[in-house]
């Protein structure tokens, strides 16, 4: 239905944030992973969205990656699990760490987290475990990313915007048919593109 919404952010605290687009004001439920990507109020930002409805309530979820979007709906297959409860976890977790402790069936540190306890997080596991491959392919990538986030720290480009060029050189690229060094090297040089083309 909705994938994303694009705009100027209005305001934001330490739960949301609101997104002015053809004339309507978005309040936006999101993470604190999220909340470090989007940038400061008045700013252009990008959220991919989930549009959770009930009977009683309406509310729209919003993520700065598309990763991160996708394991938030994963989670909430899971039954017993509400989006209250997944924004609290990926508050608290990277999306990449969080698929790590999930396939090594790291229950210390899944029932570690806001609001999991050990019950539900062995739930988790059975759950989703071995489901999430594709999403483990680019966690296993985030050591590159980082690197490459910070190589283009170093050139002179803020962190913010580092990270915004290198996630959007991931989305741009195939990287299931790169591997090694070629892959990044096409991902720092298209990163770099990505961050000369937002500085100009």
């Amino acid at each position: 239905m909705f994938n994303s919404i694009s705009g100027k952010i209005s305001y934001r605290d330490q739960e949301s944030i609101y997104i002015c687009t053809g004339g309507i004001e978005w309040d936006i439920k999101t993470t604190q992973q999220s909340l470090q990507d989007f940038p400061a109020e008045g700013q252009q930002a990008k959220a991919f969205i989930y549009l959770y409805h009930r009977d009683d309530q309406m509310r729209v979820y919003g993520f700065s990656t598309e990763k991160e979007r996708s394991l938030f709906l994963d989670l909430l297959r899971v039954d017993g699990v509400g989006p209250k409860l997944v924004i609290k976890i990926l508050s608290a977790i990277t999306s990449d760490a969080f698929i790590k402790a999930l396939e090594r069936e790291d229950l210390a540190t899944l029932s570690s987290l806001p609001g999991l306890g050990k019950k539900t997080a062995q739930k988790i596991i059975l759950a989703l475990q071995g489901k999430l491959k594709n999403l483990q392919h680019h966690a296993e990538g985030s050591s590159v990313n980082e690197d490459i986030i910070n190589a283009l720290v170093g050139m002179g480009y803020d962190k913010r915007s580092s990270r915004e060029a290198v996630s959007a050189a991931v989305h741009e690229l195939n990287l299931e048919e790169l591997s090694g060094e070629e892959l990044d090297k096409q991902l720092f040089t298209k990163a770099l593109s990505i961050a000369g083309r937002k500085k100009t």
